[in-house]
């Protein structure tokens, strides 16, 4: 389970980032940085963040909304970052998701000493000194709240895309390659949201000229 070690121990203002989306087939890659200003908050936040991937779809909505909450209160800073899949396309997905970590950290209303970043990749001219945590969406409380913050916010927003672009299903795989997803593709083709740089998609396009 999580806890406020790792924070505890950095001191100061400390933002926990964790990204959302490097796998899908089509949609930006999101990430999440979460300041927890006041470690006092109410239990049902303490007790339910951990890594988002472990939670159902329904307690991330919930535990989403009380971050949103509990920001309004002034007890927590939230701060998202996306970039889309041209970018992606253009600098890499790596290279992509360093971005969207650093405009969710530039996007806190409190700005941060120093940031724990989930993983063991540690994107160079970061907005204050950073430091990787390997499982940190398990270990550290507001790592998990970023995670919960990024996936929430992605799929919301692949859910609005789908009404944009029907029959790829983003509604229910995110961009991620499903038969649904396959079955678009065939029947509608590639889209701007689509990452032309990934083999699926670059199989696709070579299949369809040829």
């Amino acid at each position: 389970m999580p806890d406020f070690e790792l924070e505890d121990k950095l001191g100061g203002v400390v933002a926990g980032v964790d990204e959302a989306g490097r796998g899908p087939w089509a949609g930006p890659v999101v990430a999440g940085a979460v300041v927890i200003v006041d470690h006092n908050l109410e239990g049902f936040l303490l007790d339910g963040l951990d890594d988002s991937k472990k939670l159902s779809a329904k307690k991330r909505e919930q535990l989403y909304e009380k971050l949103f909450d509990a920001e309004a209160k002034g007890q927590v800073a939230i701060g998202i970052g996306q970039a889309s899949a041209a970018e992606i396309d253009s600098m890499n997905i790596l290279q992509a998701t360093f971005e969207a970590m650093r405009r969710a950290v530039a996007a806190l209303k409190v700005k941060p000493q120093a940031a724990l970043i989930d993983g063991n990749q540690n994107p160079k001219s970061f907005p204050c000194c950073s430091h990787t945590v390997v499982k940190g969406d398990s270990r550290c409380y507001s790592i998990a709240a970023a995670s919960i913050v990024a996936k929430v916010f992605r799929d919301r927003l692949m859910a609005e895309l789908a009404k944009e672009y029907p029959g790829y299903g983003f509604e229910k795989n995110a961009g991620y390659g499903t038969s649904l997803h396959v079955e678009g593709l065939e029947k509608y083709g590639v889209t701007p949201e689509h990452r032309k740089s990934y083999k699926p998609i670059q199989t696709f396009l070579s299949s369809k000229a040829a």
